[in-house]
């Protein structure tokens, strides 16, 4: 049984680097938000794929944090989760094959080195992290 089901629709229309697609959330947090080849491969203003991969594991890995420094007994003041998605060609095709995430948290009363094994913990254990285990995936974390 799931413990929970998501969904989100993209609608697109015509060629790659002519079209222009929309996303939606069921949530509606997003709702025919635009996308394009533009917004994807040249940097341009408007979301894409991998940006919107970067959001959920920055804040799925800020949640698997904030749980595990929690069962520690050391729950979080505070925690700021960056995920940088790195798209790269990969024997001729766009690849994310790197995301980095950088980590600085406020946790009273705990040391740096038993912060730096939970925080890779959390990354271990992360949903989406484990998601995205084909990707190679780098922990940067500092202890405020």
């Amino acid at each position: 049984m799931a413990i929970a089901d998501r969904t989100a629709t993209a609608v697109w229309k015509g060629g790659l680097k002519d079209g222009s697609g929309v996303i939606s959330t069921q949530s509606g947090v997003l709702k025919d938000q635009e996308y394009s080849f533009v917004t994807r491969f040249e940097n341009k203003p408007g979301t894409n794929p991998e940006e919107l991969i970067a959001a959920s594991h920055a804040g799925c890995y800020s949640m698997a944090l904030s749980a595990e420094l929690t069962k520690n007994n050391t729950p979080p003041a505070s925690i700021d989760t960056t995920a940088k998605v790195t798209l790269d060609m990969v024997n001729g095709a766009p690849t994310v094959n790197k995301i980095l995430l950088t980590v600085k948290a406020s946790v009273p009363g705990l040391d740096a080195a038993k912060f730096h094994e939970i925080a890779d913990g959390a990354k271990k254990n992360c949903p989406i992290s484990r998601l995205l285990a084909a990707a190679e995936i780098t922990l940067d974390a500092t202890l405020l």
